[in-house]
């Protein structure tokens, strides 16, 4: 198995597994290739990304896993040791290689990437359906934060509390005043 940050020569398999990815999460549905190409492309390996993608790969060089992680700087931890952390966003092993070390050799490579860049805090979100990740991190070391609970705004209710304030907002604008 190899590990390491997304190359261009794996960018191909990357995009089966993310389909498999979006089947696991959303009931087995189906999403196009393309689709899948186009967003990889244009969003999560573009100059802009903030994300990092960390793959696995099985000895024919199918990617078999993924890890997607954020280094974030902390807006109320200062100290040198604890204002950067990584944001892990998605780890995601596919079926055909689970319980065989993919998940866990993701978790160090990704480890390790992070304390070289000065990240000493690793968080992630997990669905509370997900027993076999929620033991996979337990066994890792993990510490479930018991003094947070996540939120999701959605449409319509992002596009109402959008233009509530001031529906003649323009997004180029370098502030506003709240009413």
């Amino acid at each position: 198995m190899w590990v390491g940050l997304v190359s261009e020569k794996q960018h191909e398999s990357l995009v089966e597994l993310l389909c498999e990815v979006h089947a696991y999460y959303n009931n087995g549905s189906v999403i196009s290739q393309d689709m899948v190409r186009e967003h990889l492309f244009e969003n999560l390996l573009s100059e802009k990304s903030p994300h990092h993608l960390i793959v696995a790969t099985n000895d024919d060089g199918k990617v078999v896993g993924l890890a997607a992680i954020t280094l974030v700087y902390s807006l109320v931890d200062f100290a040198v040791d604890q204002r950067k952390h990584c944001q892990l966003k998605e780890l995601f092993v596919s079926s055909s290689a689970r319980s065989q070390g993919v998940g866990k050799s993701l978790m160090s490579w990704m480890a390790r990437f992070a304390y070289d860049k000065g990240c000493r805090r690793i968080d992630w979100p997990v669905r509370t359906w997900n027993e076999r990740g929620i033991s996979f991190y337990e066994r890792l070391g993990a510490k479930r934060v018991e003094d947070r609970i996540s939120y999701r705004l959605s449409d319509p209710c992002v596009s109402e509390l959008a233009f509530e304030a001031n529906p003649s907002f323009d997004a180029g604008d370098q502030g506003r005043r709240s009413t």
